[in-house]
């Protein structure tokens, strides 16, 4: 055999071999919406993702709306639906904001919150706990303000509010419903990666203070495998600033997940969509979009040499906005189910691992 051609065949093979490894550590997946099973975004899911999260299912306000109601047939359908097409499956099912408005409610006591937090915990970990393609967990989610303040409670029942805070402070002054939510996760779902998920811009306190807490956890003996980043891009003022500021951002987004990587933990982009409020600028458009998400994705690719590396886009198309606000959420698809400019700038990333 001639010596050139077998040293640029072996050249060949090592580089596709250092590719494909590198690609394993980038997986890419989308949401789904309960209703959204039976749909034409459910066929077009399955043609490009291997990864699914379900968007609302599994959170305890939809699991138990109310004291003493138990409702699953939402997130068992997911559960079913990513069992049968041998989807990896991200339970985001998170102790936060998300929750009840009978947890919000006032006159709950500390004692009464930690009986739910464990009722609740315990039940949805022994259900899914022999679902083997359930990967990963939300454990905690949206715990930190910008500030780097806790998150905590608020008068009445229908604002955004974490009331678990009101369980109290250890003698360190981390939240003891966070510890204990890892304690019981790690407990009963000792086969699935343990999630920190946090939501908001890259304002350095709030991130030291999730850093903090992590380690803490750690040092205390409990699992923590990655940590997770909702990107509403243009939702508000720090989510504005990412895209506005985008190669400053950018960087700071690359020494967050350097941190993550340095201290043996996943990085994920738990929700990723972008905010158009209607008004017209040159950054409500799906080329900005489009521009934003090639530049991000290009880092991602770039991270996942050192370590896992997942993105979701949070739903498959366009999304009405909440708390009445104007405008509505872009992803990857149209109102129509057509594909979009970010699309077709995110699909080799889609297909990296096909």
């Amino acid at each position: 055999m001639n010596f050139f051609y077998l040293r640029n065949s072996l050249i060949l093979f090592f580089s596709f071999a250092i590719s494909f490894a590198q690609n394993e550590n980038f997986l890419v997946g989308s949401t789904l919406i309960h209703r959204e099973l039976k749909s034409n975004y459910a066929n077009l899911f399955l043609k490009d993702f291997k990864y699914l999260t379900a968007m609302n299912a599994a959170k305890q306000s939809n699991i138990n709306p109310t004291n003493g109601s138990w409702k699953w047939d939402q997130i068992d359908n997911f559960a079913k639906f990513s069992k049968k097409n041998n989807l990896l499956f991200r339970l985001h099912s998170p102790i936060g904001p998300q929750c009840s408005k009978w947890i919000k409610d006032d006159a709950r006591t500390p004692d009464e919150l930690m009986a739910s937090l464990n009722e609740f915990l315990f039940r949805l970990l022994d259900r899914y706990k022999d679902f083997e393609n359930i990967k990963w967990i939300d454990v905690v989610n949206e715990t930190i303000l910008a500030s780097g303040k806790w998150l905590g409670s608020k008068p009445g029942n229908t604002k955004w509010e974490n009331p678990w805070l009101d369980i109290g402070l250890d003698e360190n002054g981390y939240p003891l419903y966070i510890i204990r939510a890892f304690e019981l996760a790690d407990k009963y779902a000792p086969n699935k990666k343990l999630v920190y998920n946090q939501n908001g811009g890259m304002q350095i306190p709030m991130w030291n203070k999730l850093k903090e807490t992590v380690l803490y956890l750690k040092s205390k003996g409990y699992r923590v495998d990655g940590i997770g980043w909702q990107g509403h891009l243009m939702n508000n003022k720090g989510l504005k600033q990412f895209v506005e500021n985008l190669d400053k951002e950018l960087k700071k987004l690359s020494d967050l997940i350097d941190w993550a990587h340095s201290n043996k933990l996943e990085f994920h982009i738990t929700e990723l969509d972008y905010y158009n409020d209607g008004e017209n600028n040159a950054f409500n458009s799906v080329k900005k979009q489009a521009e934003v998400y090639q530049k991000l994705m290009n880092l991602l690719q770039e991270k996942s040499k050192n370590g896992l590396v997942t993105v979701n886009f949070w739903s498959m198309g366009e999304r009405k906005s909440y708390r009445g606000k104007k405008g509505y959420y872009m992803s990857i698809y149209d109102n129509d189910t057509i594909p979009t400019k970010t699309y077709e700038v995110v699909k080799k990333f889609i297909n990296i691992n096909k």
